[in-house]
């Protein structure tokens, strides 16, 4: 599989609704993979105390003891969820003491893929995408799916094509051989869709938007992309792919299809980026808008 560079699927675990979901995502991708999945909790010694309340060795060792079998629990319940959706995998649990996010940034340098929920313990309800991940998102060096479904407790989507945003920059072409993976291991139809405005098109052509012959535009995008894909169909034959020109900006272009899709696969920063930001707004708006799972694509060495 042209994807394949580290050594196992990390999850994030941490007993939410939202991490078992993640975790029957992963258990299906270390599957149809054949690596090793890794059940990850990270959490830092949580120690609460109130005037005039004298804390003592006692009550500390408790404290951490009821932490520790809440982790165990969690654990416990996650490599049961794992096991139902796909038996005999090799299962991994793993237990950091340090916060979330740089516990799954450091297991990103050795994994596949790391899959997180949209929203875990620690989130808040108006908070559609939680801080882990996106920070993950932004700074870990493999990809990193975010499994959310049509409402926030819901599964994920079982059926419709892999969408894939395709622009031409070096993070796009990592995410079209995801696509392509994902789209052939799963037996999905693959959705290829390229849009052609941003913002500064559209300011740049204010004045003269009238006199563009936008048919002759589309058509040439609509070349760009059938370029894109090319060999990739070749490596794929059976993959059945449907390329889609849409005249608007990435994210709207992209959210549009997502009620039909059963994930979207996008670059972590696409052509119109700036250099210094590791996410692209595109992504950003994927991770907190879109109503299937998103997998958002780095190049290998990227850091």
């Amino acid at each position: 599989m042209t994807t394949t560079v580290g050594h196992h699927i990390v999850v994030g675990v941490d007993g939410s609704e939202a991490a078992l979901n993640a975790t029957r995502w992963a258990a299906e991708e270390a599957r149809e993979r054949r690596v090793p999945l890794v059940l990850a909790h990270a959490y830092l010694p949580l120690f609460v105390t109130y005037p005039g309340v004298v804390t003592t060795p006692e009550s500390v060792d408790a404290i951490i003891q009821s932490q520790r079998d809440d982790v165990a629990q969690y654990l416990d319940r996650a490599t049961e969820v794992a096991s139902e959706v796909a038996p005999g995998i090799d299962i991994r649990p793993e237990t950091r003491m340090e916060g979330p996010v740089p516990a799954l940034i450091a297991l990103s340098r050795q994994a596949q893929l790391v899959v997180l929920g949209s929203r875990g313990r620690g989130g808040f309800s108006s908070l559609l995408v939680g801080s882990a991940a996106t920070a993950l998102a932004a700074h870990g060096q493999s990809p990193v799916a975010v499994i959310r479904g049509r409402a926030p407790t819901e599964p994920p989507p079982e059926a419709g094509p892999i969408l894939v945003g395709v622009d031409g920059s070096p993070t796009s072409e990592r995410a079209i051989a995801f696509a392509f993976d994902e789209a052939a291991f799963r037996g999905a139809d693959l959705l290829a869709v390229h849009t052609w405005i941003d913002a500064a098109f559209e300011s740049d052509f204010e004045l003269t938007r009238n006199m563009v012959d936008w048919q002759a535009v589309e058509a040439a995008e609509e070349l760009v992309l059938a370029e894109r894909l090319a060999g990739w169909q070749e490596r794929y034959p059976d993959v059945r792919v449907h390329r889609m020109v849409v005249r608007d900006r990435p994210g709207p272009g992209l959210l549009s299809q997502a009620e039909r899709a059963r994930m979207i696969i996008v670059g972590s920063r696409g052509r119109g980026g700036f250099t210094g930001m590791l996410l692209g707004s595109t992504s950003r708006t994927l991770l907190h808008h879109a109503s299937c799972p998103v997998i958002i694509a780095r190049p290998v060495d990227q850091s």
